[in-house]
């Protein structure tokens, strides 16, 4: 049998510093409650979309309770717990910042899923390990300017959506490391937000579509008039007999005045009708992808690969779930200034009665700890006590002992516990009535005769 070998399991390189990754907001994606199949895999593909700062592999059990994560996460320095849970009305989406809140409610009106996206997009693909590695660029889009005349709920959701990704630092941040977007858009009319995840490609400018394809040495199966597009697709010119005939023939192999050839001004002509409209930039420093060198001019381009939600905000508290304050914002339920003072002096009388009662546990447990420390201080002490007890009875023991050998003037008193019966005799009047009876006997005996000489 062959010898298995060890994996290394050392990380080599330079590792980030503990003082740098506390600063990054942790997250933990959560479902809980039955959801069904679509809602959790809405959690999985959430997940994806707050790698690398999230448990990617967490698991949820049916006795796990919302308290059980929020109890855990402090120790994991998790800041942020995002619970996605189904109700009779709609699924929900909770987003609490720990680990004093406040704690943001809002309704997933639609949603849909990352398979879903990438099959109805034609360049969609599936993201990869290695895109997962960075975390995504936020985008807030359409929210107002924070001013007196902006309602409070709107600059708190910005708030607390800028403090669920790593802050931007344009000054310190890798271009390699622009990989993906997240946009949170303010959708004023329907009174929504919406969540959209897109990832970052570039592609080459100021060359055509099929001179493109060759460039980058993948794309979509190409014959005899044929374009569209793929991936993964090593570029077939096996029915072209140039590749100028592949590269210079017009979309849909048609005639047309140039001889069924493409030509700048056809270029142009496309460009102007917004075929190939997209956003052009340097590349500032190297990019993925080939041929992607600093002061390269590149088109960039946002793909969507999911998931998007439409989410509306329903109400922010104060504090975390189980230990909530007061409403901050509630959508359809609104109080008067009275009503919203008596529920301040609630609120605030629902905390001191906490506190009071904290106080008398730790009141009772220092009690409990110092009768516990005196029961035991007694019973050694009284252990010690018994023990001395024991050797002054000795002692009166041995006194007591030493005149009551000698009783009468000398004579050895008998002991009370030595039994006699009637039957019993001595040794020596055992010895004295043998010796009467041996000499009856000799008395009995008739006379011996004398010899006759």
């Amino acid at each position: 049998m062959a010898r298995r070998r060890k994996n290394r399991t050392h990380l080599k390189g330079t590792q980030p510093s503990a003082s740098s990754s506390d600063n990054v907001p942790k997250s933990f994606v959560i479902k809980h409650g039955h959801v069904g199949t679509s809602l959790t895999q809405l959690t999985r593909d959430v997940r994806k979309v707050m790698e690398p700062n999230t448990a990617t592999r967490l698991k949820e059990r049916s006795r796990n309770k919302l308290r059980d994560f929020l109890t855990m996460a402090p120790a994991l320095h998790v800041t942020h717990v995002l619970a996605f849970t189904l109700t009779d009305i709609a699924p929900y989406m909770r987003i609490v910042r720990l680990s004093n809140g406040p704690t943001l409610s809002f309704r997933i009106e639609r949603y849909s899923l990352m398979k879903d996206i990438i099959s109805s997009s034609r360049h969609a693909k599936h993201l990869s390990s290695i895109e997962s590695m960075s975390a995504p660029l936020l985008v807030l889009a359409s929210f107002p300017l924070p001013g007196p005349t902006t309602p409070p709920h709107l600059t708190l959701v910005m708030k607390t959506f800028q403090t669920l990704f790593p802050p931007l630092a344009p000054h310190k941040l890798a271009l390699s490391s622009a990989r993906r977007v997240v946009l949170v858009a303010y959708n004023e009319d329907r009174g929504t937000i919406d969540w959209r995840h897109f990832r970052i490609t570039v592609k080459p400018y100021g060359v055509s579509r099929r001179v493109r394809r060759v460039l980058q040495g993948t794309g979509a199966t190409a014959r005899s008039g044929g374009g569209g597009s793929g991936s993964g697709v090593v570029l077939d010119l096996g029915n072209e007999k140039d590749v100028a005939d592949y590269v210079l023939r017009a979309r849909g192999g048609g005639t047309s005045v140039d001889g069924g050839y493409e030509t700048a001004a056809s270029e142009v002509s496309s460009a102007a009708e917004g075929e190939d409209a997209e956003d052009v930039v340097s590349l500032a420093e190297d990019y993925v992808g080939r041929n992607n060198r600093k002061g390269q001019k590149r088109a960039v381009r946002l793909d969507e690969i999911g998931p998007r939600m439409e989410m509306r905000l329903v109400k922010i508290t104060e504090g975390v779930p189980g230990k909530e304050g007061a409403v901050i914002y509630h959508e359809f339920v609104k109080k008067t200034k009275a009503e919203i003072a008596a529920q301040k002096e609630l609120h605030a009388t629902r905390v001191k009665l906490r506190k009071e009662r904290r106080e008398e546990q730790d009141r009772n447990v220092q009690r409990k700890k110092a009768l516990a420390g005196k029961t035991k201080a007694d019973a050694v002490s009284a252990t010690g006590e018994e023990g001395t007890d024991e050797g002054d009875d000795d002692d009166d023991e041995g006194s007591l002992e030493a005149p009551s050998e000698k009783l009468d003037g000398g004579e050895a008193s008998w002991d009370e516990e030595e039994e006699i019966s009637e039957g019993e005799v001595s040794e020596d009047d055992d010895a004295r009535s043998e010796d009467q009876s041996s000499e009856d006997e000799d008395d009995d005996r008739p006379p011996r005769k004398k010899r006759q000489k």
